[in-house]
């Protein structure tokens, strides 16, 4: 049974400010609890149904407590329940520069939709990339929606949120035998099927509807698009979903 105050601090974490006073977020559904039981990320109270509870081993370290669907149905922050909510500390990553020289980086500037950036971590898993950067103003990767749309791979991912014109600053005079691009997805840019693509650097995505910020612009050393081969020449089709595009790119590069 649920006490009150078990009900309402686990309501509170949906919240961007109570998650950020107690460094904690909820995760919920069979799959995505179960792989953040198994990862890095310390998972602090599951709240679970008895199916659940008969098909996973919860380490004893790990506070648990059986509940009844109706309650779980008060704890989600989902349409649907789904025999599972667990409440885990917000992992906390050292961003090294160094570490970025010879890998490719996602970089997100002013991404707004939990479901956009929830598939795009979950993208940067499924084609091997380890750190994916965010602007401030990007939605909050530890939103239940977020969390929920990434499917698991939240825990395997480094998300750090920074002042992008700051952190940008740090790799523009970098020694030109770095070699250190800095890729921007642009509805001008050159098409990805032609231009010469590498295996580090960074790949800038911009916000859903204004693409990439004005003030970014500066440190864009390639400039890539993805042509469309509408029929109508592409001028009557709505342009990607921000998540679709990053997919794409992404696999572009791999590919090569």
């Amino acid at each position: 049974m649920l006490s009150k105050n078990q009900l309402k601090f686990v309501s509170s974490l949906k919240q961007k400010k109570f998650r950020e006073e107690h460094n904690l977020f909820i995760a919920e559904g069979t799959k995505i609890v179960t792989e953040l039981l198994q990862s890095k990320i310390k998972v602090k109270q599951v709240f679970a149904t008895a199916v659940f509870l008969s098909k996973v081993k919860i380490d004893k370290s790990i506070e648990w407590a059986e509940i009844k669907e109706n309650e779980l149905d008060r704890l989600s922050a989902q349409v649907t329940a789904n025999e599972v909510l667990a409440v885990c500390e917000i992992p906390e990553y050292i961003l090294n520069n160094n570490e970025l020289n010879d890998k490719l980086t996602l970089v997100l500037d002013e991404i707004k939709d939990p479901g956009n950036l929830g598939t795009i971590i979950r993208i940067a898993d499924w084609f091997g990339i380890e750190t994916i950067i965010c602007s401030k103003g990007t939605v909050d990767a530890f939103n239940s929606k977020v969390v929920q749309a990434t499917m698991g791979s939240i825990s395997r991912i480094k998300l750090h949120y920074v002042d992008l014109i700051e952190f940008l600053e740090g790799f523009k005079d970098q020694p030109a035998n770095l070699k250190f691009p800095v890729f921007g997805a642009l509805l001008e840019g050159s098409s990805i099927y032609s231009q010469q693509l590498s295996s580090n650097g960074f790949i800038v995505i911009g916000n859903e509807s204004k693409g990439i910020s004005t003030n970014i612009l500066p440190y864009i050393t390639d400039k890539i698009s993805i042509p469309s081969f509408s029929i109508s020449g592409g001028h009557e089709v709505e342009s990607l979903n921000a998540a679709i595009a990053t997919s794409i790119i992404c696999s572009e590069f791999r590919r090569r």
